[in-house]
């Protein structure tokens, strides 16, 4: 299917979070408007977590990043992860970082910055996030991060806060 390249992070850590990324990734190949073309490994995680809050009280995440290709527009796509959110169980509030169920976040759509209430691209935070980078890094360290460079490169900048490549694969 002609369409725009796209990265999708996904994450997990609440319920069964190995089975709710390789399900929820099961789920994306099976709708005919993304054609999932390469997923990254499996990543453990630690938790982002608020300015005094002890990261070990949350469980770890599994993340992985998906590369998509679609026809979708940026916010139809947008409507379309959140659905799949919800279906296992995600409830979204003003809460920044809270544990959950399933994250399906776009990263990158096709090399274009994007702003609108509901959705900024690149993604506020994959300049910075370990379990972002690594992921995108293993299937496209070349890749330009509108507005931030190679993410080669910034994964060299980017703090390690323990994460580890899983040998399961999705």
């Amino acid at each position: 299917m002609p369409g725009v390249t796209g990265y999708i992070g996904i994450g997990s850590n609440l319920g069964t979070p190995l089975e709710q990324v390789s399900h929820a990734i099961h789920d994306l190949r099976s709708i005919p408007e993304i054609d999932v073309l390469r997923v990254s490994s499996l990543y453990r995680s630690k938790p982002l977590v608020l300015p005094g809050e002890d990261s070990s009280n949350h469980p770890d995440y599994i993340n992985a990043v998906m590369e998509i290709s679609t026809a979708l527009p940026v916010e139809v796509l947008l409507t379309v992860l959140q659905g799949i959110e919800l279906e296992y169980g995600r409830l979204r509030s003003s809460r920044r970082w809270e544990p959950r169920t399933l994250d399906l976040d776009i990263l990158l759509y096709g090399g274009m910055t994007f702003e609108s209430d509901r959705l900024v691209i690149p993604h506020p935070g994959i300049a910075c996030r370990d379990f972002v980078l690594y992921p995108l890094k293993e299937l496209c360290p070349q890749l330009i991060v509108p507005g931030h460079g190679r993410v080669e490169d910034l994964c060299r900048a980017c703090e390690n806060r323990g994460l580890q490549r899983l040998s399961i694969k999705p």
